[in-house]
């Protein structure tokens, strides 16, 4: 009873994550389905895509109010990002693939995850020149098929956008890992918009890649129903008081210790498995 307790208090936590700084939901949902709900590995990566992504599509809401989300770019990185996770996905429950193969890729991301965390903290994203980030609604980013801010290694901007969400989507379908801390700086420097804008747009991509993502596990491997309806609820609280919490919380102050303590997971997996 009292380790249910503590796991359902570490679910408002992914809310919370996902709230104040736009990802680490499934950093955070993974582990403690494992660890706490004792959920076997697998199953535990598809539950979390369901959850982290019902979480995000409760936070698009506020940033849909405030006008924090293109979907004009939300379209051209989401369907690929979909296919992507979906293909992740069935890669990952072939029978080729141990659970403990994933697990330990999944700690891996963790500390690729951990890195520009901690990176982004130290040199926030923010500070990229004013130019690089206007609105890509707006004409000038239009044209930005030519400009730094629209270009990857000389890609134009339609064709790198799609690249990056079938790669980010893959890594969520296969690890379950690869939401807000790949999503938003590939937003910022490649969709060529603003940081908040940025996390809102992602709230978009994040919830419609987990469904497809989940729907490559779904028939393949368990799912704890009852568990993962009750842990979104609770998550979901999580993410109106992470959200209500950036009031007076920036981001950029969390980052860094969030960064040292995905590693800090990260490790403690490595050595159990």
């Amino acid at each position: 009873m009292v380790i249910t307790v503590i796991g359902y208090v570490l679910a408002a936590l992914v809310g919370i994550s996902l709230g104040l700084i736009g990802g680490g939901g499934s950093i955070l949902a993974t582990p403690i389905l494992i660890y706490v709900m004792g959920v076997p590995p697998q199953s535990a990566i598809a539950m979390s895509l369901i959850i982290v992504g019902a979480v995000s599509l409760v936070g698009i809401l506020p940033h849909w109010r405030q006008g924090n989300i293109d979907f004009k770019t939300a379209a051209l990185f989401a369907p690929a990002a979909m296919v992507g996770a979906y293909l992740g996905a069935r890669i990952a429950t072939l029978p080729i693939v141990t659970p403990t193969f994933q697990l330990i890729s999944f700690a891996v991301m963790m500390l690729v995850a951990s890195f520009f965390m901690i990176r982004k903290s130290s040199r926030s994203i923010q500070s990229i020149p004013e130019e690089t980030l206007k609105p890509s609604s707006t004409k000038s980013s239009d044209h930005a098929g030519s400009t730094k801010s629209s270009d990857h290694a000389g890609i134009p901007r339609w064709l790198a956008i799609p690249s990056e969400g079938l790669g980010v989507g893959a890594l969520t379908g296969f690890v379950g890992i690869g939401g807000g801390f790949m999503v938003i700086p590939a937003l910022v420097l490649l969709g060529g918009m603003p940081m908040k804008q940025a996390v809102g747009t992602s709230l978009v991509i994040i919830a419609l890649k987990s469904v497809t993502g989940f729907a490559g596990y779904l028939g393949r491997v368990p799912v704890d129903v009852p568990l993962m309806v009750t842990f979104t609820i609770v998550a979901n609280i999580g993410m109106i008081l992470g959200a209500y919490l950036t009031r007076f919380i920036e981001a950029k102050q969390l980052e860094k210790g969030f960064g040292y303590f995905t590693i800090a997971v990260a490790i403690f997996i490595l050595i159990k498995r």
